[in-house]
């Protein structure tokens, strides 16, 4: 397709704030891609905790209660996103972008011209790629997906065959890609036993999965009422989502690692249950930032603990392998028009959803 469009229709945020600062807009300008990008036209785009967090400015330091998708009062407009650095506005949200390449920059791979891919959410100097300080996200620091087109580096698109349509495929980039990363992180493998606060959202479902992939045993916790909908991801034992006394519910289990995205008040009881040697691993918190930390139980355990954000180059690529081979399942919950990205995105906030939310264009 070489016959672009010069406008195209977008959810355009404009500034921190409450859902308001999203604007709909029908003639916005497609991306003019350089030399080495590629234009994408949109299939699905996902919902991630990320967009919710940079829009609110929840990452600020003057934050320090749970995600509410709300605006909050004053925050520090230096560092209200991921990376601490301030977001420049207007800026298209959504990093979990699907749909087939259209167009290629001057010196891209022209051969991925009509492929169905998805987008590293990423962003990296090719010229040093595992440098964390020059790593930006899809969405953030760079317009993402929440448009009927959208643009990235060649390097940072991942093609993809399979028979998934573009919403269930729409549910993996952030999802999938952050647990992996988590696990990576833990070294996780046959012989863990792996504890998952948060176990009916979209990264808590893809732990579930990715864990047992791996060969480890799982107990996921998760509101009663989504239980049916977690058994269907896998795990091997399933609790409530907060327990009186976690200990107790957990019995005989040896907890070897806790994969966390929750934090909040039951984060004392997590860190407790780990056995000696044990790994907690983390990469969201969105129960609450501010914990109490026992430094005792962390040296005397001889505890190791891993931050999961910027992800090794392979595990996109890693993470498609396993969706070709049929490893791993989607966990769509609903499907909204992109016009309706207000709606989505509060359904999304509201958690009574088990799985992850798309929009459509």
């Amino acid at each position: 397709m070489t016959d672009l469009p010069q406008t195209m229709k977008a959810m355009v945020l404009m500034g921190h704030g409450d859902l308001d600062q999203y604007q709909w807009h029908e003639d916005w300008p497609i991306p003019t891609p350089g030399p080495m990008d590629v234009v994408i036209k949109v299939g699905a785009c996902g919902l991630n905790n990320t967009d919710v967090n940079t829009r609110t400015g929840w990452y600020s330091k003057a934050v320090d209660e749970a995600t509410t998708g709300g605006a909050y009062g004053e925050i520090n407009e230096d560092d209200p996103t991921w990376g601490g650095a301030p977001l420049t506005f207007p800026r298209i949200q959504g990093a979990d972008a699907v749909g087939k390449v259209v167009s290629v920059g001057a010196e891209a791979d022209a051969s991925l011209i009509g492929k169905r891919v998805l987008i590293e959410g990423w962003i990296r100097d090719w010229n040093d790629p595992s440098n964390m300080d020059k790593t930006g996200y899809f969405g953030s620091e760079k317009d993402g997906g929440y448009a009927e087109f959208t643009m990235a580096d060649a390097r940072d698109v991942a093609p993809i065959e399979c028979d998934l349509t573009d919403a269930e495929l729409a549910t993996f980039q952030c999802s999938y890609t952050t647990a992996e990363g988590m696990l990576v992180r833990a070294n996780v493998g046959e012989g863990d036993t792996v504890l998952i606060p948060g176990a009916s959202g979209g990264v808590g479902g893809a732990l579930i999965q990715l864990a047992k992939r791996r060969g480890a045993r799982v107990i996921a916790m998760a509101s009663e009422a989504k239980h049916a909908d977690v058994q269907k991801c896998g795990p091997d034992v399933l609790l409530p989502r907060s327990p009186e006394n976690l200990r107790d519910a957990l019995g005989d289990e040896k907890i070897t690692v806790v994969a966390d995205i929750v934090g909040g008040p039951i984060w004392p009881q997590l860190i407790d249950v780990l056995e000696r040697g044990g790994r907690y691993t983390c990469a969201g918190a969105i129960a609450g930032p501010m914990v109490e930390f026992d430094l005792r139980t962390f040296y005397l355990r001889d505890l190791t603990f891993t931050g999961s954000t910027i992800l090794p180059t392979h595990v996109l690529r890693d993470v498609v392998s396993y969706i070709e081979r049929g490893e791993v399942k989607p966990m769509l919950a609903e499907t909204f028009p992109l016009s309706q990205l207000r709606e989505a995105q509060t359904a999304f906030i509201e958690k009574r959803h088990t799985g992850n939310i798309v929009v459509l264009p």
